[in-house]
């Protein structure tokens, strides 16, 4: 396969962890690109949110105007992964949110937001989580969300102390934690995969591949 045969996946560029989301996309088998503007939002096959202040990515995703762009292309089946604030912005639902603040949603949770404390808070734990083979995951939580409540579409992942902690809706995943900073690149390639099987479902080639690339929809 050619590096233009790989799906290309955007990180949402606005605030956050966006140079550690790259990294790890290019090493779990994508091509990956920064998103700051509409039009790029339209060009890639999936986007990943991350980490940061989910309320800074809600107003600066306004006033770039990126809002309906994503929201439009999430609506469209687009596959999206979101870590921490992410997770809050892929929710359909968000508790403890300031007044006025948004979610893009998509998937069918509650989310409460810094359900783990402030920074000082912050803590790792080795995690197992679904559909990651190779043992447990570390997972560093910085003023994490948990999610409090998921409808029946949503397959849980992994949980800390009961509280769930990772989550997928077909192509929607999220996880309050951040994996894009310990140099796993599991959870990363287990989203890139997801992309990958969306991609073939559809019979789509990832942005940007030759025509003889197009993926084939038998045998999905």
């Amino acid at each position: 396969m050619t590096d233009r045969e790989l799906p290309l996946v955007g990180v949402l560029a606005v605030q956050g962890d966006v140079r550690e989301h790259l990294r790890a996309l290019e090493a779990g088998g994508a091509r990956a690109v920064g998103v700051r503007r509409p039009a790029e939002v339209a060009a890639v096959d999936a986007l990943v949110i991350p980490g940061g202040e989910s309320t800074t990515i809600d107003k600066l995703t306004r006033a770039f105007e990126l809002r309906e762009p994503i929201l439009d292309r999430l609506r469209g089946g687009m596959p999206a992964y979101g870590s921490c604030a992410g997770m809050i912005l892929l929710s359909d639902r968000v508790e403890d949110a300031i007044a006025g603040q948004q979610s893009f949603g998509g998937i069918d949770m509650t989310v409460r937001r810094n359900a783990f404390g402030r920074q000082v808070d912050s803590f790792e734990e080795d995690l197992a989580v679904e559909g990651v083979p190779g043992g447990p995951v570390r997972a560093v939580f910085i003023r994490a969300p948990w999610v409090e409540r998921v409808g029946e579409q949503v397959q849980v992942l992994a949980r800390h102390e009961g509280r769930i902690v990772a989550v997928r809706q077909g192509a929607l995943l999220a996880t309050a934690f951040h994996p894009e900073i310990t140099g796993d690149t599991r959870v990363h390639r287990l989203f890139v995969d997801v992309v990958a099987h969306h991609l073939r479902r559809r019979g789509e080639a990832p942005v940007g591949a030759p025509v003889s690339a197009q993926f084939s929809t038998k045998g999905t």
